[in-house]
């Protein structure tokens, strides 16, 4: 294997708190191994722009606390084709960087697997997604941020549903995944928790309703992943406001304040530890795989089983939330 010598870093598809630090985390360890560091603008787009720069120390200090990728990101579709896989790749040897590390989600991945195979570049990846729906990690880089603000946000509006005795439906972002409606929904004592891997049922949730108001409990938070398939959070509330004309159901929708922030001290520790995994995994001959931390160890998991593979939910923390709606 060719030696290291430059390495490049991007972030690509959706921000997630603790991208930065994911960042810092790459340079300080290139610049610990004596390896320099490249900056590249907008993910996969900046790589076919020759939007490449050095890093310095001043690009990454005072930036773990901070929301957002200082690299910026953006999903590129010029990338999904051969020719623009090409000219990313001239870029590549123009700038004489040996090998790359990419953080964000499957999309991420799945253009780094192409590129790998393609071209015999070196790429490890980081998981920076908040939807927490990335096989070979306990938690993605964003996921508990994103998590925490959805709960906050629920809390809040806990606080009106109670002055004004009204029922609230919120959804929560995660795409097709729930990780965060279930936790969030958990931790805020939701009614109902509606997650893309269970089967809704309404006879169901209407019963809730019912003995949640002979248990004396007159307002409620109902949580709504966006993924969710077996119906909309508009048609719950339509649905429910027939049945129960007494209630006043209001619909929220926290959306893409779930991807901003200072991430939390989670976020930033594992960001960073997966970080430095990337680079010393690229220095031991590591290749097309993404640095996780499964168990509170870092795993290496290929990008195709990240891609293609689903972490399970846990049942036990789906009879959790059903044992404590009521």
């Amino acid at each position: 294997m060719k030696k290291i010598t430059r390495v490049g870093v991007l972030t690509s598809g959706g921000d997630s708190p603790g991208m930065n630090a994911a960042i810092r985390s790459v340079f300080k360890t290139c610049k610990h191994y004596n390896i320099e560091c490249f900056g590249i603008r907008r993910g996969y787009q900046g790589l076919i722009e020759n939007d490449i720069f050095e890093l310095k120390p001043s690009d990454v200090k005072q930036i773990i606390h901070l929301g957002g990728t200082i690299l910026k990101s953006a999903r590129s579709k010029e990338f999904i084709s051969l020719e623009g896989r090409q000219k990313a790749f001239k870029n590549l040897k123009l700038n004489h960087i040996d090998a790359l590390v990419v953080i964000g989600g499957d999309g991420t991945f799945t253009g780094a697997m192409y590129f790998e195979k393609e071209f015999g570049i070196p790429i490890i990846g980081a998981p920076g997604t908040i939807d927490n729906d990335i096989y070979g990690s306990d938690s993605t880089i964003g996921y508990d941020t994103a998590l925490n603000t959805a709960m906050e946000a629920i809390d809040k509006l806990r606080d009106t549903a109670t002055s004004h005795e009204r029922l609230f439906f919120v959804e929560v972002m995660g795409r097709d995944a729930g990780y965060i409606a279930l936790n969030s929904g958990i931790a805020s004592g939701a009614i109902e928790i509606l997650i893309p891997e269970t089967k809704y049922n309404m006879d169901l949730f209407f019963e809730n309703l019912r003995k949640g108001a002979e248990n004396g409990k007159i307002s409620n938070i109902v949580v709504v992943a966006e993924g969710e398939k077996d119906t909309t959070i508009y048609e719950l509330a339509e649905a429910t406001k027939k049945a129960f004309p007494l209630y006043e159901p209001k619909i929220t929708i926290l959306g893409h304040i779930q991807r901003g922030g200072s991430p939390t001290c989670s976020d930033r520790v594992i960001a960073s530890r997966m970080g430095v995994a990337a680079v010393e995994g690229l220095l031991e001959g590591k290749s097309s795989v993404m640095a996780g931390i499964k168990a509170n160890q870092i795993v290496y998991t290929s990008f195709e089983e990240a891609v293609k593979k689903r972490e399970q939910l846990e049942p036990h923390l789906i009879k959790t939330a059903s044992i404590l709606a009521i």
